[in-house]
């Protein structure tokens, strides 16, 4: 056979797949400046939980232990235990809405002229410097 090709490498180009490239991403790129989300009720009591859980129990390093055990606490308290957990969370959640008016009011307002564009500021300066067209000659000494 000579030349010719051997079985496996026929049947391994009937046997190929091409890929499809990958989907890209969900959507816009996050923006670093948009307010972050509240917390619950349940993860505001967490964060007072997870204090508590560690002095008593120092020496447990699982995560999921002490999630767990919030979780059975959070389900065995009373609406009325719960009380502060949802005010605090409440009072969160009006902040955070306030901030989101602000941060959309920004938005729509648009970029200030103060603000830089994408460039850098050493790529601006050596626009400016192309244009003059007075740029310095070294001299080879």
């Amino acid at each position: 056979m000579k030349g010719g090709k051997s079985k496996t490498e026929t049947r391994s180009a009937k046997l190929s797949v091409t890929k499809k490239p990958a989907k890209g991403g969900k959507g816009a790129a996050k923006d670093p400046n948009k307010p972050k989300r509240p917390s619950s009720a349940f993860f505001v009591f967490m964060e007072d939980f997870r204090e508590t859980y560690k002095k008593e129990h120092p020496k447990n390093k699982s995560v999921a232990a002490v999630g767990k055990a919030g979780g059975e606490k959070w389900k065995s308290l009373s609406d009325s235990e719960k009380a502060p957990y949802v005010a605090k969370a409440d009072k969160r959640k009006v902040e955070y809405e306030k901030n989101m008016k602000a941060y959309n009011k920004k938005l729509e307002e648009g970029p200030k002229e103060d603000e830089e564009s994408d460039k850098s500021v050493s790529e601006v300066n050596d626009e400016d410097d192309a244009e003059d067209g007075s740029e310095e000659e070294e001299d080879d000494d």
